[in-house]
């Protein structure tokens, strides 16, 4: 048989329905979509997503084992409560992780990459709904850890990034100036320092931006934690 002719072809790939439930329940843990304390039945997310229950249940156990969801009694899982000890821990994590990432990631940021990254940025300041909000910070944040080239540390980022979003949702009821005015900032700190290749000037960025919605529920005294947000 002659294949010559299929040496310009390129590799499919087939998402399952697995994947494209779990991707879905993972773009909405990001975009801070769900509160902290919310159960959810594999029945009942099935019946939304027009799926059957076995990929719901195999999407949540891969949610359990990010630790973005955890398991509960009668195969149900929910967000995780929110815990001060657990968010200094989640935020001690993304400084080490994606600290190290933008860090590896500083040489390979060529010009073409810093476009992309001012088209995030202007994306995010221009965005209107809270989903477009995360979204445009995820790509503008990723757009960079990307290049680090580190299949190690990515997945912990993601995993990281999930289990912050509950917190993002309920630091950002708890202040009058939207969460996102001071990020804007820090994206300009961010590309300035890409720019310059000031490798302490962008951790110093980078820290402060993703230290924000932390802060507020630091210096908080609302009864939030430990129960499901209203």
């Amino acid at each position: 048989v002659n294949l010559d002719g299929l040496a310009g072809l390129e590799p499919v790939a087939r998402e399952t329905a697995q994947d494209l439930v779990y991707n879905q329940l993972r773009k909405s843990l990001i975009c801070g979509g769900f509160d902290a304390g919310d159960v959810f039945k594999p029945a009942d997310v099935a019946a939304r997503m027009s799926v059957s229950s076995m990929p719901v249940r195999e999407a949540l156990a891969r949610l359990v084992s990010e630790r973005a969801l955890e398991a509960m009694p009668n195969r149900r899982v929910r967000v995780p409560l929110l815990n001060k000890d657990q968010m200094r821990r989640i935020l001690h994590a993304r400084k080490l992780i994606e600290g190290d990432l933008v860090k590896s990631a500083l040489p390979h940021l060529s010009a073409d990459v810093l476009s992309t990254l001012e088209v995030f940025a202007d994306q995010y300041e221009a965005a209107a709904k809270e989903t477009e909000v995360a979204m445009a910070n995820h790509a503008f944040h990723f757009t960079i850890y990307q290049r680090a080239e580190s299949a190690v540390l990515l997945p912990f980022a993601e995993s990281l990034w999930m289990q912050t979003g509950p917190y993002i949702r309920a630091a950002s009821r708890l202040v009058s100036t939207p969460l996102s005015t001071s990020a804007t900032q820090a994206h300009h700190d961010i590309t300035d320092a890409i720019r310059r290749a000031d490798h302490a000037g962008l951790v110093t960025a980078l820290y402060r931006d993703i230290s924000a919605p932390f802060d507020v529920l630091e210096q908080t005294t609302a009864q939030i934690w430990g129960v499901k947000t209203p």
